[in-house]
C-alpha cells in the first residue's frame, strides 16, 4: 500500500488556487483505499470543516515559528538549499511533522516551496510562469516579484520528484524556462471546483444581490492583467446599439480597481456596470446560471478556472485567445484577441442578440465539462502518482545536470 500525503497551505481567500486544492483533495479521497493511504496535512484551521467528512488521516501542522525564522534568514543570505534540507528536520517542527508520516509521495498543489525545503519526495504544481511571459504587468514583472518567482521555480525544478502543469503548453514553458526533464512533467488540466456543480440557488441569494434580468459576467480580482478596462471600453462602444447591455463584475480590489471605477464614471456607465466585490464560492454558480455569458479578456494563462465553472453551469463563454485558453475551451467558446476592442464587441454583440448561439455554446460547454470532470481528474492524478513514485532519485535531476 502506498502512503500519499497532501500539503495544504492556502486559505479560501486564495481564489482559484484554493479551488484547485479542493479538487486535489477530492481526487485523493477517490483513490482505492486498498491501494493507497492518504494523509492530509494543513496549516489553517479553515480547512477542518471541508475535510471533516473525508475518511483520511488529517494533520494540523505545527506553526514552526522558529524553523521558519531560521529558514527566512537562510534564504535571505542566499545559502544553498541542499544543506538546509539536510539540517532543518533537527529543529523545524513542520518538517518533522511531514517526515514522521513516511509518505511515498507528498503533493504540494499550491506551488509551495516547502516541497523543496523539506527532504520529502514531492510532486509540486507550477501554476504558471507569467512572470516570464507577461512581465509587463507590475503584479508579475516587478523586479522583486520576478526574483522571488525565479528562485521558487528553479528550486521546484531542481528538487521536486515531479511537477504538475495545467496544459501541454504549460509543460513546454517549464522545459523552455528551466530545462526540466520532460518525463518529470505531468499534465493535469484543471476542472471546475466542487461548488460549480451545485444546481440549487444558495439560501438567501436573492436577498444578497440585486441583479439585472440579463447581464454579462466576469469574476476576476482587479489585477491589471485581468484586462477589465477592455470590457469597459466594449460596453461603452455598444451602449447605443444595445441600450440594455449590463455587465456584472465580481472580485477583490487589486492594482487596477481604481482605474476601472474611474473609467466607468468617465464614460457614464454607472447604470451599465455593477460591482459586487468579493462573492463567496457558494454564490458564484448561481451568478453563472443567471448570466447571459461569461466574457473573460485576461492576458494570462496558460488556462483559467472561470471558463470551466461556466461550462459546468451551462453559461456561454467568450474567452481570450492567448496561451492554452483555446485548448482549454475545446471549441465550446467564442475566442477573441484581448487587445482588440473590435473583436470583443463582435463577441458581445453576438452573445447578447443571438439566442440560438447561446444555447449551442451552453450545450457545448456542458459537454466539455462532462468529458473532463472530477472522475477523469481523479483517474489522471492516480496515473501520475504511479509514475512519480516509480521514478528513481537520479531521474529527478534537470537535463543540464545529468551525466
Amino acid at each position: 500500500m502506498k502512503r500519499i500525503g497532501l500539503f495544504l497551505n492556502i486559505e479560501p481567500s486564495g481564489g482559484g488556487t484554493f479551488q484547485y486544492c479542493q479538487a486535489v483533495v477530492d481526487a485523493l479521497v477517490a483513490l482505492p483505499s486498498d491501494r493507497y493511504e492518504v494523509v492530509v496535512a494543513y496549516t489553517s484551521v479553515l480547512w477542518q470543516e471541508y475535510l471533516e467528512s473525508f475518511p483520511v488521516k488529517k494533520l494540523l501542522l505545527r506553526k514552526a515559528i522558529f524553523g521558519r525564522g531560521v529558514g527566512f534568514i537562510w534564504h535571505k543570505l542566499g545559502l544553498p538549499l541542499g544543506p538546509w534540507r539536510a539540517i532543518n528536520p533537527l529543529f523545524h517542527s513542520m518538517a518533522q511533522d511531514l517526515l514522521r508520516e513516511r509518505c511515498d509521495l507528498w503533493i504540494f498543489p499550491s506551488q509551495d516551496t516547502r516541497g523543496c525545503e523539506f527532504d520529502v519526495p514531492a510532486l509540486i504544481t507550477i501554476l504558471d510562469l507569467m512572470h516570464r511571459y507577461e512581465a509587463r504587468f507590475p503584479e508579475m514583472g516587478a523586479p522583486g516579484e520576478v526574483k522571488i518567482r525565479e528562485a521558487q521555480y528553479r528550486s521546484i525544478c531542481r528538487w521536486a520528484r515531479g511537477v504538475l502543469v495545467d496544459s501541454e503548453l504549460g509543460g513546454r514553458q517549464v522545459i523552455e524556462s528551466y530545462g526540466m526533464a520532460p518525463e518529470r512533467i505531468h499534465v493535469l488540466p484543471y476542472i471546475a471546483p466542487p461548488h460549480a456543480w451545485r444546481a440549487a440557488p444558495p439560501p438567501g441569494f436573492d436577498g444578497r444581490y440585486t441583479l439585472p434580468p440579463k447581464f454579462l459576467f466576469y469574476p476576476a480580482q482587479f489585477w491589471e492583467h485581468k484586462n477589465h478596462l477592455l470590457l469597459i471600453e466594449g460596453v461603452s462602444r455598444l451602449k447605443r446599439e444595445l441600450p440594455d447591455l449590463k455587465l456584472v463584475l465580481v472580485g477583490t480590489k487589486k492594482n487596477a480597481y481604481d482605474r476601472v471605477v474611474a473609467r466607468v464614471t468617465e464614460l457614464g456607465l454607472e447604470d451599465n456596470v455593477l460591482f459586487l466585490g468579493y462573492v463567496p464560492d457558494p454564490d458564484v454558480p448561481e451568478l453563472y446560471r443567471r448570466a447571459r455569458a461569461l466574457v473573460m479578456p485576461t492576458f494570462c494563462g496558460p488556462t483559467n478556472l472561470p471558463p470551466l465553472e461556466a461550462f459546468a453551469a451551462g453559461c456561454p463563454v467568450a474567452l481570450s485567445d492567448r496561451y492554452a485558453m483555446p485548448e482549454q475551451a475545446g471549441g465550446a467558446a467564442l475566442l477573441f484577441d484581448p487587445e482588440s476592442v473590435e473583436e470583443l464587441c463582435d463577441c458581445i454583440r453576438r452573445l447578447w442578440t443571438d439566442d440560438s448561439l447561446c444555447a449551442e455554446l451552453s450545450r457545448r460547454g456542458k459537454g466539455r465539462a462532462a468529458a473532463w470532470g472530477p472522475s477523469q481528474f481523479a483517474a489522471r492524478l492516480a496515473e501520475i502518482i504511479e509514475k512519480v513514485t516509480a521514478l528513481k532519485a537520479a531521474q529527478t535531476l534537470p537535463l543540464s545536470e545529468r551525466g
